[in-house]
């Protein structure tokens, strides 16, 4: 049974009360400030209010892409020690890479944030590499979904055959995250202006909800979440060293 979270407010929601606020900034700029609300005051600010930015939104997903290399990680102890086959947790995984991770996330990344960088002559060697990370992420993860569909037991030379390519996988998809995280995503509000920058946050938010429903990110969480409860890696204080 998977925990459930409230749906998370919509972008264009929180966009919408951040653009109202601006308007009453702006405003106020002609007389005497608005007083401030006071904590607990029916106008107080709330920090749902805050926007989702298309960065912070980047993000949120690369920590679902943490957590499959987590259990990519329990899959590969396992393999190598002949616990109990992972090979339907994995191919449960993969499959999530493959519909969220390349098809939606990456597919952001190589239609609105690598081009608006490149047109900017801004990092163009790294988008270089990115792009071409993604391409060979793909072939690894077409081979891990084939030898992870059967039901029958995997051999051992299919056991190494596909522990090299997780592993292949997680050595690129570690350093490939982290500098876009700390390079590339803080790089796209520097070359987008504040109107296209909110226009991008909502058609994020469109194209999420169009590929996976009402629950989008908050339902691929839950997914992920279901996989670390059958590998036993789910609670996060196992992880606190003695």
């Amino acid at each position: 049974m998977t925990d459930r979270t409230p749906p998370a407010v919509g972008r264009r929601h929180l966009l919408g009360t951040s653009i109202s606020a601006a308007g009453v900034i702006a405003l106020s700029a002609c007389g005497s400030p608005p007083p401030k609300p006071r904590a607990g005051q029916a106008d107080a600010p709330d920090v749902r209010d805050v926007p989702v930015t298309p960065p912070e939104d980047l993000m949120r997903e690369h920590g679902v892409l943490k957590r499959v290399l987590l259990i990519y990680r329990e899959g590969i102890r396992r393999l190598q020690t002949d616990e109990q086959d992972p090979s339907q947790a994995l191919n449960a995984s993969a499959g999530i890479i493959r519909s969220f991770i390349e098809d939606y996330h990456e597919h952001l990344e190589e239609q609105y944030v690598f081009p608006k960088l490149e047109q900017a002559g801004r990092l163009t060697d790294i988008t270089s590499v990115l792009r071409t990370q993604h391409q060979r992420g793909r072939l690894l993860t077409d081979r891990m979904l084939s030898a992870t569909a059967g039901a029958a037991a995997l051999n051992q030379p299919a056991r190494e055959a596909l522990v090299k390519d997780v592993l292949a996988f997680i050595r690129m998809y570690e350093p490939h995250e982290a500098r876009e995280d700390t390079v590339v995503f803080p790089a796209l509000r520097d070359v987008l202006p504040p109107t296209e920058f909110r226009e991008l946050a909502e058609r994020f938010e469109d194209e999420e909800h169009q590929r996976f429903g009402q629950a989008g990110f908050q339902g691929v969480v839950e997914r992920v979440a279901d996989i670390e409860k059958s590998l036993d890696i789910y609670d996060l204080s196992q992880f606190t060293p003695t």
